[in-house]
């Protein structure tokens, strides 16, 4: 299944800043020889999911299709409407839940009310957990084992002058966020970008992915933030915990 594997590569080097790349861009990013990753092109356009344009390739809408099963599986619809843009509502600012994907955590559900900062998310969007209130909530509920492979594999660099980039701090940061149940950050991610974030469960009471409401620093500082909407966040996390509870794929995925 090598060739499922590189094709899976070829379609990962598209991103929002790249999404339209030349066959040489293509086999750069996917770290594969030029002759692969042009097979690979020729397959995945025949199937529908890439088409070419002169010397270029771009993703077609069909790649959606992907991601769409583990989206309705989820019911994120429901999610969306139900819990988040009622927080949303509430506190005047955005709200989001994630899951852990490797070292980074993945948007798969998202709603504002307006929008202030320069640093928007939308479903699909990827960053890096340490950096993030949502990521350390995440990161606190892996296993002794899985957060040491993090910590070995993780390379912490600052997006800014607040960026918390030390092992041994993040670590501390990470055992504070499993004692007391949270995670706020301000301007570690974005300049601008302050939020409050708590796990969502399973069955076993396993973290499956984390809740948060999000502000800009400017209009209000951390302490602020968790003091209005911590209370808030706990009790919707509990009540999607709940509706999560037929999700079986979240909770195999907090096992490995």
């Amino acid at each position: 299944m090598g060739g499922l594997a590189k094709g899976l590569d070829v379609i990962r080097a598209f991103t929002r800043e790249s999404p339209s790349l030349t066959l040489s861009e293509i086999a750069a990013h996917a770290r594969l020889p030029a002759a692969t990753a042009r097979r690979c092109l020729l397959t995945l356009a025949e199937l529908g999911y890439v088409m070419q344009s002169g010397r270029n390739f771009l993703l077609r809408p069909k790649v959606l299709e992907l991601g769409a099963a583990y989206l309705e599986s989820m019911d994120i619809e429901t999610l969306t409407k139900t819990y988040l843009e009622d927080l949303a509502r509430q506190t005047g600012d955005s709200a989001a839940l994630t899951v852990l994907d490797g070292t980074e955590i993945v948007y798969v559900a998202r709603t504002s009310v307006r929008t202030l900062m320069r640093l928007e998310a939308h479903v699909g969007s990827r960053f890096p957990a340490y950096p993030t209130s949502m990521g350390r909530v995440l990161l606190a509920g892996l296993s002794a084992e899985r957060l040491q492979k993090y910590f070995a594999s993780q390379q912490f660099v600052a997006l800014t002058s607040h960026t918390v980039t030390d092992p041994g701090k993040l670590m501390k940061l990470v055992e504070e966020c499993r004692r007391a149940g949270y995670s706020a950050v301000e301007d570690e991610l974005a300049y601008g970008v302050v939020a409050v974030a708590v796990p969502v469960y399973d069955q076993a009471q396993r973290v499956v992915a984390s809740l948060n409401s999000s502000s800009h620093s400017k209009k209000i500082s951390k302490a602020k933030l968790v003091r209005e909407r911590l209370g808030l966040l706990q009790e919707l996390s509990a009540q999607i915990s709940r509706e999560l509870l037929r999700v079986p794929g979240l909770s195999l995925s907090a096992q490995n």
